[in-house]
């Protein structure tokens, strides 16, 4: 899913584009990078085949994930280079669509991660390109709908304050 996969150890943040192709148990190893993925989802040598990717992108995040130090942003769905179209619509998607079309992506990191190691991003103004920040924001909560409230707190909340040693606002 676009956004970061975050290796928390508490050095400062490496910048790397994530390739799946790089062997995950290395990082593992990592003190604390941040590796973008959304390129993987629909880019180069994977466009236009979201459909045909998704189970070996699927596998690599759980993969990921078996790093207990690995913590997901989820977003980024919305740029162009995700690989969803959504963008070359002549009418925008409302947020009923991009919750079916990203559900996959989302529940699968969610599954994967659970939610003490996932949080959603905006990643705005790149996902300008398909939606409004209010429908993306909207697209989370309707892929939460289920969720408890403690998961939801975790999602929208909780973890990045976590991850990101975020101190209350009084």
């Amino acid at each position: 899913v676009g956004g970061d996969a975050i290796m928390d150890g508490g050095v400062e943040p490496a910048h790397f584009a994530l390739q799946l192709l790089r062997p995950l148990d290395q990082l593992a190893q990592a003190r604390r990078q941040q590796f973008h993925i959304a390129g993987i989802v629909g880019v180069g040598g994977h466009e236009g085949r979201l459909a045909e990717e998704f189970p070996f992108w699927r596998a690599q995040m759980c993969k990921l994930a078996e790093c207990a130090n690995a913590v997901v942003k989820v977003g980024g769905l919305g740029m162009l280079r995700a690989g969803f179209d959504t963008a070359l619509h002549n009418e925008p998607p409302s947020s009923e669509d991009l919750a079916t079309l990203w559900r996959p992506y989302v529940e699968s990191c969610i599954e994967a991660f659970g939610v003490q190691r996932c949080m959603f991003e905006s990643n705005f103004p790149p996902d300008k390109q398909s939606c409004s920040y209010r429908v993306l924001w909207n697209v989370f909560k309707r892929l939460t709908a289920s969720c408890s409230a403690d998961e939801k707190a975790a999602l929208f909340h909780d973890t990045a304050a976590r991850v990101y040693r975020l101190s209350p606002v009084s």
